[in-house]
């Protein structure tokens, strides 16, 4: 893996980033793949809407296919068809969001299988080796995420444990094609992030990725805590915002350094009606778009804003034909890829601040 910084506007970065399977424009959205496929997406729709990296669950693939499996159809980019960059998370958000299925030890983390209940076990090496076998390229580590609100003596022993797992599967990386991110941990305490950005950096990992927001804070202090400790990561490595993925907070991220984010959102919201447009989100069931001739967005060029009008998505989506969530995913999607594709051209260009401050987080036709 190769990171070029190509040129900066304050602290916002236009960048490079070179793997194995291609390289990654960044800033970049990286779309969901929990397992292996965008929900509605085949990949090359995926591709024709200019993704170039997609991000897979390595605690959803270990349970089903089986990491076993996977490796002998010829790894994950062949068993998904895609040919372009993966990066696989750790299982670490499953400590977050299988609270009550899992037991965390010094080890590492013990779970109960959400599918049957069986016994699964990740270790920080273990979850280094179970990437290094999928050939992925770019790879987390195992950390705690520890849920807000929490005590900070509570999240201060969940970053001991991230940052001794941290030094554990730094050892355990073998794989030179395949970069592994550190994870900033620590909760909403300054004292608490500012330790593991120290030791982590000292860790020396290929990226650096800041976790442990979107887990039950309100806005503002996420918000805080990206604008303060965006710009604090290693800068010549590539900066990774875990989770958090508003057109909003995209924008608010690049402003503070971040270079890659990921977010179920796009896909999540589409099967739900909700369709992001360059004036706000869009509720196709609404009844007003019951005879709206136009597409969902003039100046996109998705299958769905090219095809079909705004009528047919609403009389799809009110009829719970799975047409509608397909059709409403294609647009999402893109829309997220061409938001990105705007802000590292505004960058290029020298007029990021600009764009930015011309940004509609919210609102719209309704």
């Amino acid at each position: 893996m190769r990171f070029e910084i190509l040129k900066r506007e304050g602290e916002a970065r236009l960048g490079r980033l070179s793997t194995a399977h291609g390289s990654i424009d960044t800033p970049c959205f990286m779309p969901v793949g929990t397992l292996g496929a965008v929900k509605g997406m085949p990949p090359h729709e995926l591709e024709a809407a200019g993704a170039s990296v997609l991000l897979a669950n390595l605690y959803h693939l270990a349970l089903r296919p089986g990491i076993d499996t996977i490796e002998r159809l010829g790894g994950l980019h062949r068993f998904c068809g895609w040919s372009r960059a993966l990066i696989t998370d750790s299982g670490g958000f499953q400590v977050f969001s299988l609270g009550d299925l899992r037991s965390v030890d010094a080890g590492g983390v013990s779970f109960r299988s959400h599918l049957d209940g069986s016994p699964v076990r990740l270790t920080p090496e273990s979850v280094v080796e179970m990437q290094e076998r999928l050939g992925v390229d770019l790879a987390m580590m195992l950390d705690e995420c520890p849920p807000w609100p929490v005590a900070e003596a509570a999240a201060g022993s969940a970053l001991d444990r991230t940052l001794d797992w941290a030094r554990r599967a730094r050892d355990r990386h073998r794989r030179a094609d395949m970069a592994l991110f550190g994870i900033v941990q620590g909760s909403f305490y300054p004292r608490l992030r500012e330790r593991a950005i120290r030791e982590l950096a000292a860790i020396d990992f290929d990226g650096y990725a800041l976790g442990g927001v979107s887990v039950g804070e309100g806005r503002e202090l996420s918000a805080a805590t990206v604008a303060r400790f965006g710009p604090a990561l290693p800068v010549e490595r590539p900066r990774y915002l875990m989770g958090l993925g508003t057109p909003a907070d995209l924008v608010h991220g690049v402003r503070h350094g971040i270079d890659l984010f990921d977010c179920v959102l796009p896909a999540r919201n589409a099967r739900h009606g909700l369709l992001y447009t360059r004036e706000g989100i869009l509720r196709i069931k609404n009844a007003r778009y019951r005879g709206d001739e136009r597409p969902v967005d003039e100046a996109c060029g998705c299958p769905a804003c090219r095809r079909v009008s705004r009528a047919l998505l609403h009389h799809l989506a009110r009829s719970g034909e799975i047409t509608a969530q397909v059709l409403a995913t294609l647009h999402n999607v893109r829309f997220y890829l061409d938001f990105m594709g705007d802000l590292r051209q505004a960058l290029a260009s020298g007029s990021f601040a600009e764009s930015a401050s011309r940004f509609r987080p919210a609102g719209g036709p309704g």
